[in-house]
């Protein structure tokens, strides 16, 4: 029996979701995909920011396409409070479990997508308590959040005046 079902998502769209009680630690699915380069990846207009992306860098060169049918880890959606994390090596990707998963509840993991200048292309919708509003890997939320802090307390300052 899968550990996983797709289903309509709290976060975004489609998801997966556990069907039934997953431990800690459990390897649930494999990411799979095509290796194309980081040229391909960076020209090809599929992978255009305008649109759902299913590509996972892999290294400096290559990146892993993963938008097929028969790659269903596709579908796991990001939080900034994930539950679960991509691990393996190489070519041997698989998504584990880093909590106790309860049955029907969505599955997810942080992207860890960088802090750079086009951090705000990728509102997140994860709602988590923690969550900055951006998917940016959790080691630079701190960045953001300092960000609207300051933004925060501008504000806050003007309408006390």
């Amino acid at each position: 029996m899968k550990l996983y079902k797709i289903k309509k998502s709290n976060i975004d769209k489609r998801g997966l979701c556990a069907s039934k009680d997953i431990k800690a630690g459990t390897k649930i699915i494999d990411y799979v995909g095509k290796i194309i380069s980081k040229k391909e990846s960076d020209e090809n207009i599929k992978f255009d920011n305008k649109k759902d992306i299913y590509l996972f860098n892999l290294n400096d060169k290559y990146d892993l396409d993963g938008d097929f049918k028969f790659n269903t880890a596709r579908l796991i959606n990001h939080s900034c409070d994930p539950n679960c994390e991509v691990t393996g090596t190489g070519l041997k990707l698989w998504i584990s479990a880093i909590k106790d998963i309860k049955k029907e509840e969505e599955l997810s993991y942080d992207y860890g997508f960088s802090y750079d200048k086009d951090y705000k292309q990728f509102p997140c919708k994860c709602g988590m308590a923690n969550c900055v509003g951006y998917i940016v890997r959790s080691g630079s939320r701190w960045r953001i959040n300092k960000k609207f802090r300051k933004q925060k307390n501008l504000v806050s300052n003007f309408f006390q005046k």
